[in-house]
């Protein structure tokens, strides 16, 4: 086992999870239920099956396309993303309404 490239990995989501909303799901519920421990594995074991189907699905498909049409194919969707966050977010939403 690459043990540099497991705690590369761990690391890396490490830090991007800490404060996303399922993680704040996680505190919500445990702040408000009787069994906290439930709570815990339930999250827990979501997370690990959501990161097991993730990994097994990029494996799958790393198989089947190589690397520079995978990398390119992710270089456009994040610039189309980019485009329509820049371009066309100037609708307003229902949230941001003001009242009178």
């Amino acid at each position: 086992m690459d043990w540099h490239l497991l705690g590369l990995s761990f690391i890396t989501v490490f830090l991007s999870e800490l404060g996303d909303k399922s993680q704040l799901a996680a505190i919500a519920l445990s702040g408000r239920c009787k069994s906290p421990r439930a709570v815990f594995f339930g999250t827990a074991g979501a997370l690990l099956l959501t990161s097991l189907l993730g990994a097994l699905t990029g494996g799958a498909v790393a198989e089947f396309l190589p690397t520079r049409l995978l990398k390119a194919i992710a270089a456009v969707g994040f610039a189309i993303l980019a485009a329509r966050l820049l371009l066309f977010n100037n609708e307003a939403s229902p949230d941001s309404e003001q009242t009178p």
